[in-house]
């Protein structure tokens, strides 16, 4: 009998996703757990399963479409069949264990007061996110004529916005408290959105365009955007308008690094299967100074600096796809040698495509390695809502002055971005230089597990 797959949930904090690609079409058979279409969504790309045995009927929701959770996007003829629980992950789509030897001692950041305030702002942050459904309320008259709606409490409160939404309202300068929701938990997706602007009083047409020019078509081609691409331009246009950036730089000299690494390279990656870069060394200064500077492994609220207590550290990863930024969750608890191998980790099902929801969930501060490209000075856009957002830029040779002498050594610049409502110059300083002491102590006497 014909049954009709819905969206499921993936998280609570995504509301809604844009179909990206049918995997089967109408009249194909599918499986049950076989790959049905590819969805995007704010946090991922991900592959939705059928959760039946049968005929694809047909397509409700059509390929760039975006859809709230829940919401029925296909039929298909199950006969008897009734929709299961997924199987477990398979040991090669399952998240690898953590192995002991890559551990380190346990150990949280403190904050200013000595740990009380972070814990309660922790106790508030895990009572916040237990939310009551809200009901939908009903639909408000449109505006009156003459009168200039606003975009209001985007993205605050249980009637949470998704990008999509926030930039459709923008477009048109719409107060969504007026739009009834009908997503999950009565909240206001895109056609809800759509189905305002049609229902409300025509406005005065704009003033007309001069046509362009027939010779100058050909003087530019347009690439039309993937949905991956218009959510990375919606988050990197609300970091910008949203976050006051500020910005800061140190040298650092790693020529004892660079030896230490020279020295384990090719031994590493024959016991433990992946490379040593440097990433890892600078994810583990990195971790070890955020417990020093808690304030740049924070996030601005309204009327409060919500100090985080876990170090969930994200490294930017170039997909085919976009840029994406699975997170290394407790990285604080790693050794160099775990780090090594949770970036290859994510970084490879990250040019897969085959991040799962929780990879890119909870991350506290970014970290990018843009020296991989060649890069030797950046200005990072942070990765909203974090604090903060450091690159390790490429390792060069340079002559350096070593008492009063001309010598040539390995250095490195750390470029930072910071929220300037968070911190000023002074902690962002001290971060750098926290890191910069971490690296340039690092030896052959430095542990690696």
């Amino acid at each position: 009998m014909p049954q009709l797959i819905e969206l499921p949930q993936v998280g609570e904090s995504v509301v809604e996703g844009t179909i990206g690609k049918w995997l089967k079409q109408p009249g194909d058979r599918v499986e049950r757990y076989d790959p049905l279409v590819e969805v995007i969504t704010d946090k991922v790309t991900m592959e939705v399963p059928s959760p039946v045995t049968g005929e694809l009927l047909r397509i409700i929701a059509q390929e760039g479409e975006t859809v709230p959770m829940g919401a029925p996007i296909a039929e298909v003829d199950g006969g008897d069949n009734r929709p299961a629980t997924p199987p477990e992950q398979s040991p090669a789509t399952a998240a690898p264990p953590t192995p002991t030897s890559y551990l380190v001692a346990d150990a949280r950041p403190v904050g200013p007061t000595g740990g009380s305030a972070v814990e309660a702002q922790a106790a508030a942050d895990a009572a916040a996110r237990v939310e009551p459904a809200p009901t939908a309320m009903p639909a408000a008259p449109a505006p009156v004529s003459g009168t200039t709606p606003t975009l209001s409490s985007a993205g605050k409160g249980p009637n949470r916005l998704s990008p999509a939404v926030r930039r459709l309202a923008r477009e048109h300068n719409l107060d969504v408290s007026l739009i009834a929701g009908t997503g999950l938990g009565g909240r206001v997706t895109r056609n809800d959105v759509l189905r305002f602007l049609e229902s409300a009083p025509a406005a005065a047409p704009p003033p007309p365009v001069p046509p362009m020019p027939a010779g100058d078509a050909a003087d530019e081609s347009r690439i039309p955007l993937t949905p991956i691409r218009r959510m990375i331009a919606d988050a990197m246009t609300r970091s910008a308008t949203q976050i006051p950036h500020a910005w800061s730089m140190v040298e650092v000299d790693i020529t004892g690094l660079v030896g230490l690494r020279n020295r384990e390279r090719d031994t590493f990656r024959h016991r433990e299967g992946v490379s040593l870069t440097y990433l890892p060394f600078a994810l583990k200064a990195v971790a070890a100074a955020l417990k020093d500077n808690p304030t740049l492994n924070a996030a601005w609220d309204d009327d409060c600096i919500v100090l985080k207590r876990r170090i969930n550290l994200g490294i930017a990863v170039a997909a085919p796809s976009g840029l994406v930024v699975p997170v290394i969750h407790d990285a604080d608890r790693l050794s160099v040698a775990g780090l090594a191998h949770a970036i290859a980790d994510l970084s490879g099902r990250a040019r897969a495509g085959r991040l799962r929801l929780d990879d890119v969930q909870d991350g506290t501060f970014t970290v990018n390695n843009t020296g991989a490209l060649g890069s030797i000075l950046g200005g990072p856009i942070i990765n909203y809502p974090q604090a903060a957002i450091m690159t390790t830029e490429a390792a060069q040779q340079r002559p350096a002055v070593i008492n009063d002498a001309i010598a040539v050594r390995w250095m490195m610049n750390l470029c930072l971005s910071f929220d300037h409502r968070i911190n000023d110059g002074a902690e962002a300083g001290a971060f750098l230089q926290s890191v910069k002491r971490r690296l340039e102590a690092m030896d052959d006497d430095t542990p690696i597990y």
